[in-house]
């Protein structure tokens, strides 16, 4: 029945810096309501980005409400740090990795590399490719360390 997500939310304190930030990282704006709502795509058809223009913005940060994880290739991956330098945003730590390059996290039969950093409201953002795991290993890890001992190289 489910084949996908079509949209995820935010709320954002300031709508036309957010949608800026957010058509920075590469979204396209699809519509505004009222001038405090903003759907841009994330990918065009598929799925998007709802932003709510409102006063409470500042709600204890907890994953569940507001966090939001962008797909990307492995490739796009190890560009997202100079990338996002260069636009002004910054990485952050997460997993008690340092943005010094993306970190895996891995799982029984495959593993998650990622790169964490913030909007201008403090929503959770984060750039996350899946990984194989053929070796079963379990130790987070940077990813150049992962490429050595999985022997992977694209």
């Amino acid at each position: 029945m489910i084949i996908g997500l079509f949209e995820a939310h935010l709320p954002v304190s300031k709508l036309e810096a957010s949608i800026a930030f957010y058509s920075g990282l590469g979204l396209e704006l699809d519509h505004c309501v009222d001038n405090k709502l903003a759907f841009l795509w994330i990918e065009k058809d598929k799925s998007w980005l709802g932003l709510w223009e409102t006063d409470q913005v500042d709600l204890d940060y907890h994953p569940s409400i507001r966090h939001i994880a962008f797909q990307v290739t492995l490739q796009g991956l190890k560009k997202s740090i100079d990338w996002l330098n260069q636009k002004g945003y910054q990485p952050r730590e997460a997993f008690g990795f340092q943005p010094i390059e993306p970190f895996v996290l891995p799982h029984e039969h495959y593993a998650t590399a990622k790169v964490h950093f913030n909007d201008p409201d403090g929503n959770s953002l984060e750039f996350i490719c899946k990984l194989d795991n053929p070796k079963r290993i379990t130790e987070r890890m940077y990813l150049s360390e992962w490429e050595k001992q999985t022997n992977l190289t694209k």
